[in-house]
C-alpha cells in the first residue's frame, strides 16, 4: 500500500448512479429449461454443452453444409486426428436432417473415429444409432461390419458374429463383411464355411496379407497343408511388396499418410457401399 497522502485537488471519479431497476424487472438469464437442457445431467465444466445448445437454437439446419462437415471429418481421419474427427462427425449428425442417410453416415463414421481411439463403447453406441435410423440402407452394411469389429474388441464375441452375418445379408458384395464373417466362423470352428467366406472376400477385391493369413489358418486346421502353405506364402509376398512400396515412396519424398483401418484391422480405409463410409474392415 502507498503511504502518500491523497491529492486534495484531485476530483473523485464519478460513477454512474443510473436509474436503478423497477420492481417489475425480469433478470436476463440463460435458463436451462429454455435451452432444453436438464441441469442435473450437464457437467458445468463442459462448456461445449452450452455451445451445442446454442447451435441448435440459433443456427438453422438448412444453413449448415453437412457434406462439407463430413469432408472435414474425413480429412481429420486421414491425418490421424481422431478426437477432432469424432467431434466433427457428431456436429454433422446434429445438423443433418433427422433420420436421414446423411445423419446415418455421420454416425457410422463417428463410430470408426472412436474405434481408432479404442473407445469401444462409444463406437458401439454410434453404430447402433446409425442402424436405428435404417438397418437396411446403403450405409447399413458398413455399420453392421464395424459394429461386429467393435463388439469383438470389447469382448462381446457372441454378438459380433450376429452382426457380421447381418452385414453379408445386407450387402453380399461387401468384402470386409465376408472377411469378418470368416474370422468369427474360424473362432467357432466352422472352418469350411470360413474358407468360403475368405474366398468371397478375396474375389470381391480384398487381396491383402491378413485375409490370406486367416485363410491359411483355417486351411491348416482343416488338414489341407499344401493349400495353407500356398496362402501363407502369398501373404508373405504381399507384405514384402507393401514394404518395398513404402520404402520407395519414402525415398521419393512421398507422403506416407495414416491408414484408415483400426489397430489390427485390415480395412485400410476401404470404402463401403455408402461411398464416404469408413470401414475398419476386419479383425
Amino acid at each position: 500500500m502507498s503511504d502518500e497522502e491523497p491529492d486534495p485537488e484531485r476530483k473523485p471519479h464519478q460513477f454512474s448512479e443510473g436509474q436503478g431497476l423497477d420492481e417489475d424487472y425480469e433478470e436476463f438469464t440463460l435458463d436451462p429449461e429454455a435451452l432444453n437442457a436438464d441441469p442435473s445431467q450437464v457437467d458445468p465444466v463442459d462448456t461445449r454443452v452450452l455451445t451445442d445448445l446454442l447451435d441448435e437454437r440459433n443456427i438453422p439446419k438448412d444453413r449448415v453444409d453437412v457434406e462439407s462437415l463430413m469432408e472435414v471429418g474425413l480429412s481429420y481421419m486421414g491425418i490421424n486426428r481422431f478426437e477432432e474427427a469424432t467431434e466433427t462427425f457428431a456436429r454433422a449428425a446434429q445438423f443433418a436432417e433427422d433420420d436421414s442417410l446423411d445423419e446415418q453416415e455421420a454416425w457410422t463414421n463417428k463410430g470408426v473415429a472412436h474405434a481408432q481411439l479404442e473407445e469401444w463403447d462409444e463406437a458401439v453406441g454410434a453404430y447402433r444409432e446409425a442402424l436405428r435410423i435404417d438397418d437396411d440402407s446403403e450405409h447399413a452394411a458398413s455399420a453392421e461390419t464395424n459394429l461386429a469389429y467393435a463388439l469383438h474388441e470389447s469382448g462381446r464375441t457372441e454378438q459380433a458374429l450376429e452382426h457380421a452375418e447381418r452385414a453379408v445379408e445386407i450387402d453380399p458384395r461387401f468384402p470386409q463383411a465376408w472377411y469378418n464373417r470368416g474370422f468369427f466362423l474360424v473362432e467357432r470352428g466352422l472352418l469350411e464355411d470360413a474358407v468360403t467366406a475368405f474366398d468371397n472376400a478375396i474375389r470381391l477385391g480384398m487381396r491383402n496379407a491378413e485375409v490370406l493369413e486367416e485363410k491359411a489358418r483355417a486351411l491348416d486346421e482343416l488338414g489341407r497343408e499344401d493349400e495353407a502353405e500356398a496362402a501363407a506364402e502369398r501373404a508373405e509376398e504381399i507384405r514384402k511388396e507393401a514394404e518395398q512400396e513404402m520404402v520407395r515412396e519414402h525415398g521419393e519424398g512421398g507422403a506416407m499418410g495414416g491408414q484408415g483401418g483400426a489397430p489390427g484391422g485390415v480395412g485400410g480405409g476401404g470404402q463401403g457401399a455408402g461411398g464416404d463410409d469408413l470401414d475398419l474392415g476386419g479383425l
